[in-house]
C-alpha cells in the first residue's frame, strides 16, 4: 500500500501511474492526479465514491468493475486509454488544489503507440493543464466535469454524451 509518505522520492515528490493502453486504444481519457485511495490500490480511480467507473459501466450497459484487473479487462474491451496529466508533484491528501511543482506527461507516450482519435478531460485540473500545454496536438477533445466525490454536481448525462460523441468517432 502507497501513502503519501510513502516510498517518497528524496525530492519529496510522489510519482503518478504509468499509462493504461493497448495497440487498439482509441479513447484517452486524462485525469489530474492520482487520489490517496487511488495510490493505495495502484490503479486509476480506485476511491469507490469516485462516479468514474460507475458511469463508464453504465454507459456500456456492464456489471460494474470492481478488481484491478476487471478494471484492465473493462478498459481493453472498450479501447479506453487512461492516463493523468501530473507525472510528479508534491501533494497533501488528494485535491487537485493541493497539486504544486509538477511535471506535466509527455502524451506521445501513449499517441505514438495507438491510434487515438478522441480525448475526454476528467475535471478542471486535467482541462486546464491540457489546453496549457496540448491545445494544439490535432485530436478532438471535450472537457467534463469531474468524476471525484469532491464535485456533487450531477454529471452522469454531460458524461454519456461526451462519450457517445467519443465513440461514434471510432
Amino acid at each position: 500500500m502507497i501513502t503519501d509518505t510513502d516510498a517518497l522520492p528524496a525530492d519529496g515528490q510522489v510519482c503518478g501511474f504509468p499509462p493504461f493502453f493497448d495497440g487498439g486504444s482509441r479513447v484517452l481519457i486524462l485525469g489530474s492526479f492520482p487520489s490517496v485511495k487511488s495510490r493505495e490500490v495502484s490503479f486509476y480511480y480506485g476511491n469507490k465514491l469516485n462516479s468514474f467507473w460507475r458511469i463508464l459501466a453504465s454507459f456500456f450497459k456492464e456489471e460494474l468493475p470492481v478488481s484491478v484487473q476487471d478494471k484492465r479487462d473493462f478498459l481493453s474491451r472498450h479501447n479506453i486509454a487512461l492516463w493523468d496529466m501530473v507525472q510528479k508533484c508534491t501533494i497533501k491528501g488528494s485535491s487537485d488544489a493541493a497539486i504544486k511543482n509538477f511535471t506535466v506527461v509527455n502524451l506521445q507516450e501513449v499517441l505514438q503507440n495507438c491510434p487515438i482519435e478522441f480525448i475526454l478531460l476528467n475535471g478542471g485540473k486535467a482541462s486546464q493543464l491540457f489546453e496549457r500545454h496540448y491545445r494544439d496536438i490535432g485530436i478532438p477533445y471535450i472537457k467534463l466535469p469531474s468524476t471525484s466525490p469532491a464535485n456533487t454536481k450531477p454529471k452522469e448525462g454531460i458524461w454519456h454524451d461526451a462519450l457517445r460523441r467519443a465513440f461514434d468517432r471510432t
